[in-house]
């Protein structure tokens, strides 16, 4: 199993960004996938989930109403779009795939600042 993550960079409080995390060497269709981040010096928190078919979603309550998880099966990748952006949402984004163990990609780094 191999995920690649990209899409991070520096944005401005209150702009937009789309992460994309592509998945390899697993049929990416019958796993739920997951957004995660960690900010320096903290432990790595839950950001958002879809399930399989990409009909089920859930959210840390922090991110609700402002980043959208969605995810295409035929591109074996899941996406992350991400408004309002906040400071307090710089971190390395991490997209997880659970089999058996959990999957990590190498993180894409967000950063919120003016």
């Amino acid at each position: 199993v191999q995920l690649v993550e990209s899409g991070g960079g520096l944005v401005q409080p209150g702009g937009s960004l789309t992460l994309s995390c592509a998945a390899s060497g697993v049929t990416f269709s019958t796993y739920e996938m997951s957004w995660y981040r960690q900010a320096p010096g903290k432990e790595r928190d839950f950001v958002a989930s879809i399930s399989s078919g990409g009909s089920t979603t859930y959210y840390a309550d922090s991110v609700k109403g402002r980043f959208t998880i969605s995810r295409n099966n035929a591109k074996n990748t899941v996406y992350l779009q991400m408004n309002s952006l906040k400071p307090e949402d710089t971190a390395v984004y991490y997209c997880r795939l659970v089999r058996g163990r959990a999957y990590w990609g190498q993180g894409t780094q967000v950063t919120v600042s003016s």
